[in-house]
């Protein structure tokens, strides 16, 4: 519209008012700011995320470990500390890859090997992207339970009360009022599937409406987007500045070249086309 008033004014084609001009940009807008949004999304999808499972012994980690992974995969005994190395195993939720590790209970080590185990558990609650901390939830939490919580602070948590099956604690209600909270049953399976939606929560993809809208999975097609929304913003002060159209297309040429890098060029003779097949116009 703005190439065809600038180029064909002898035509008579109107130039837009300054409304339409800021309404044609929103529009443009506001599909790229989803897209723009879509990449942390995209990254895990492209990516994988690593989800730590810890707890203090005997809370059902393995076991749980064992039902996401729907194989026994790790050892799993009545002896607390059974597990004393990370034990991980990649699966898919929700087409999303998943790296699930299995980590050593944390308590006051018994021995250096216990120590080393829980170490690497600590290590691995850092570096996680997502931290499921287990509870017995037929037990009352005890004074460690509350440590790893405070522990787990300032990281992306869903807290889980295994053995939800033998029943639940009175203190249940406090510790899952704190956060992201699925009651289970990793003997039974209770609980379970809720669980695989609350992860795919944190992930974004629970309504599966990113994938069929398209997501980002490129840092330079992320980087490329927000410079075209940069763009657009500018357009958008020019136009409330009252600046000329013949600068207005400028930014306007700002925005699409980004957009021209990922989907290939926008020509000269398109827009001409566009032109000609919208507009009387005499060639």
């Amino acid at each position: 519209m703005l190439e065809a008033g600038i180029d064909f004014a002898e035509d008579d084609v109107s130039i837009l008012p300054d409304a339409d001009i800021l309404e044609r940009i929103a529009a443009v807008r506001q599909p790229l700011e989803q897209l723009g949004a879509s990449f942390a999304y995209g990254k895990i999808v492209h990516q994988g995320l690593t989800l730590a499972i810890v707890g203090r012994p005997n809370v059902g980690k393995s076991s749980l470990f064992n039902r996401l992974v729907e194989r026994e995969r790790a050892i799993v005994t009545a002896t607390p500390g059974t597990t004393r190395d990370l034990v991980s195993e990649t699966v898919a939720i929700g087409g999303v890859p998943i790296q699930l590790v299995d980590t050593a209970g944390i308590r006051q080590a018994l021995d250096e090997a216990e120590f080393i185990g829980i170490r690497k558990s600590m290590e691995a609650l850092a570096d996680a992207d997502l931290v499921l901390v287990v509870f017995d939830a037929s037990q009352p939490v005890t004074a460690e339970d509350k440590e790893l919580l405070l522990q787990a602070e300032g990281r992306p948590v869903i807290v889980v009360g295994n053995k939800c099956d033998l029943g639940l604690s009175g203190q249940w209600s406090v510790v899952s009022g704190q956060s992201s909270a699925v009651r289970a049953s990793a003997l039974t399976g209770e609980g379970i599937a809720e669980l695989r939606a609350e992860i795919l929560r944190y992930v974004g993809g629970e309504t599966g409406a990113q994938a069929e809208a398209g997501f980002l999975t490129n840092v330079r097609h992320q980087g490329l987007v927000q410079e075209s929304l940069a763009a657009l913003d500018a357009a958008t002060g020019a136009v409330a500045a009252k600046v000329p159209h013949e600068m207005l297309l400028l930014d306007l040429y700002n925005a699409l070249r980004p957009l021209d890098a990922v989907t290939g060029a926008t020509t000269t003779d398109d827009i001409l086309n566009l032109i000609f097949s919208t507009f009387c116009i005499g060639k």
